[in-house]
């Protein structure tokens, strides 16, 4: 489905909402004169993407074997989004590709190399239905943020007179999900849109249940509050035509991690649940819904982050950290590195065979190394050593201005160059070093700092990020 379909189906949606007399008007509920008393009535539901082809009668209706097809369609199993990370991760089955990720503006290039005019934006922290439907043509899920991510599916009846398809019935499900800044409420908006209907049915009756819920919480002792509406609730189907969005709220408060020595962490999976029930004259099969999908909340405090003293929430989901080859880019030299180390790792220094470092991609990630201070050093003293050892011992001043060693993984990192004498799995040298103009040295080392602080990256295997390069 094409970006321009996804959006003219949101323009529809937007007009279910906003003339709910409109589309009831193209319901046609069977009537007892409609029916003979012998008649069989029944109602079958299908749970599909977002982005699935709605279902059309008259295919049904020529193509029996349809209806089977659907039964075996593998879509209604819930999944995580596929970059979900820590205690999460290792719980349920993770989606079958990468989210559709939101793409920031370009930075433009700055007057001044000053540290304070080196500034990364903001997280995204809001997002709008139009966003998520078209972040979601063609991927399970859309990650705008850390901050801001979206889902849903679409649910399609079959009214079926003596088991022949008479009419069917349609409408969409999404849930948005968003975080203030420092802020330990997660909010999930639910939205009921895209509602149709055509000849004989009873959807206008059709009872729609919507549950959402923490269905896993590490530690399990960890109390949270909710807010918004009471789950579950329940709306016909022509209820929710006109209905205001429905704000699911959940916090959780600090000082019930796991790790409240250093880091307090609080993990969980939150999953939507939608059931239908038919109308009355109608019957439905036993499986008439399901769980929608899985999000991964996390709840966080450290000293080494922003509001220190409460932590916040966010998404447990990897995010990259983007540097920029373009011309007048701050961090050039350092992102033009980082780009030979990933592509032509061969010709980067120290030499190793087959170097194939970590970090170019969400599934082979780096993780943030911020307790153990002796680490770091090491990592930063192996890579100093290695910048004098292959591009001479004046190499800062070599070059006629100042130059300093730019490391890649970064030092803060736990694949930095001294990984291998920690972990027997690592291989030895498996990291790059090149001598670097100071100014966008400092550059990246100044917008890596304000990353790990906007995205609330935490020390250990539980978080991830990886580099981006971009032009």
């Amino acid at each position: 489905m094409t970006i321009r379909r996804v959006l003219a189906r949101a323009r529809i949606r937007a007009a279910a909402v906003l003339v709910p007399g409109l589309v009831a008007s193209l319901l046609m509920p069977l009537s007892s004169a409609q029916a003979d008393d012998s008649d069989s009535l029944s109602m079958e539901s299908y749970m599909r993407p977002v982005n699935a082809e709605p279902l059309d009668l008259a295919e049904l209706q020529q193509k029996p074997n349809k209806l089977r097809s659907l039964s075996s369609e593998e879509t209604t199993q819930a999944v995580l989004p596929r970059e979900t990370l820590g205690r999460a991760k290792t719980f349920a089955p993770l989606a079958a590709e990468y989210s559709a990720r939101y793409q920031p503006p370009s930075r433009k290039p700055l007057a001044s190399r000053a540290p304070t005019a080196i500034s990364l934006p903001e997280p995204p922290r809001t997002m709008t239905t139009q966003e998520c439907v078209a972040g979601l043509a063609t991927k399970t899920f859309y990650v705008k943020s850390r901050y801001a991510l979206c889902s849903g599916k679409q649910f399609e009846q079959v009214w079926l007179r003596n088991g022949k398809p008479v009419g069917t019935s349609h409408f969409d499900v999404l849930a948005i999900g968003t975080i203030p800044k420092n802020s330990r409420t997660i909010t999930i908006t639910y939205y009921f849109t895209d509602f149709t209907a055509a000849k004989e049915n009873g959807a206008a009756a059709m009872g729609i249940t919507t549950k959402g819920s923490i269905t896993h919480l590490w530690p399990s002792t960890a109390a949270y509050t909710q807010g918004g509406v009471k789950m579950p609730f329940t709306r016909t189907w022509s209820q929710l035509l006109g209905a205001d969005t429905y704000k699911h709220t959940l916090t959780v408060a600090a000082g019930q991690g796991s790790d409240t020595a250093k880091t307090d962490l609080i993990a969980a999976v939150y999953v939507p649940n939608i059931s239908l029930k038919a109308p009355p004259a109608w019957s439905s099969l036993p499986i008439t819904g399901g769980d929608l999908f899985m999000l991964p909340p996390r709840w966080d405090k450290a000293p080494y982050l922003p509001n220190a003293a409460a932590g916040a929430a966010s998404w447990a989901v990897v995010t990259p950290l983007q540097y920029s080859t373009a011309a007048g880019a701050p961090e050039r030299e350092v992102a033009l590195h980082i780009q030979k180390a990933f592509t032509t790792p061969g010709m980067t220094q120290p030499p190793m065979a087959k170097k194939d470092v970590p970090g170019k991609a969400p599934g082979n990630g780096l993780t943030r190394l911020y307790w153990d201070t002796k680490r770091r050093e090491e990592n930063r003293n192996r890579s100093v050593y290695n910048c004098g050892k292959y591009f001479g011992e004046d190499y800062a001043t070599s070059a006629g201005y100042a130059r300093e060693c730019d490391e890649y993984p970064m030092a803060s990192t736990y694949e930095g160059s001294r990984h291998s004498d920690y972990d027997h799995l690592a291989e030895p040298g498996n990291f790059s070093v090149l001598p670097v103009k100071k100014e966008d040295n400092g550059a990246a080392g100044n917008l890596l700092a304000q990353f790990y602080d906007k995205n609330r990256v935490i020390d250990g295997p539980d978080d991830g990020f990886w580099v981006e390069i971009t032009s």
